[in-house]
């Protein structure tokens, strides 16, 4: 009887294991530290705080990321791993109904957030091209 119990707290716990695996977004160690990292910082009086290419987000400034980057930086977190009912990147099932909602609306929701997605997805810094990029990618990954 004891080892039936211990046989079942051990297959309980492997599928809590698989079930938590699962809600890890994909990607190597370096992108998924890269994806964590602040994209702001806090400047206190008396440092240099001149905005430069050493801070995060310049990259956004100089307007070189592409549609995928911003979406690996700031959306991938959710749609990859469908935090909060976020459709997840590609599933035609969970976006398909969104798509047939329009594109106005899908940018409305992209700018203004909806359910649990803040306004712009957290991307703060994002120009509207950024976004735009941002969701064409996620749109093209549907097709």
């Amino acid at each position: 009887m004891k080892s039936l119990k211990v046989l079942f707290a051990l297959m309980t716990a492997m599928v809590g294991l698989t079930v938590l695996a699962q809600l890890v977004p994909p990607g190597s160690g370096a992108e998924i530290r890269e994806r964590l990292q602040p994209f702001g910082r806090l400047c206190l009086p008396g440092e240099d705080c001149a905005i430069g290419a050493a801070l995060p987000g310049a990259e956004l400034a100089a307007g070189v990321m592409s549609g995928e980057q911003v979406y690996g930086q700031f959306c991938g977190t959710c749609h990859n791993a469908g935090v909060a009912e976020a459709p997840i990147l590609g599933d035609a099932e969970q976006w398909q109904p969104r798509i047939a909602q329009g594109m106005d609306t899908l940018w409305d929701h992209t700018l203004n957030g909806i359910n649990a997605m803040p306004p712009k997805g957290t991307c703060m810094a994002c120009s509207d091209d950024d976004l735009r990029s941002a969701l064409d990618y996620m749109l093209a990954e549907v097709e």
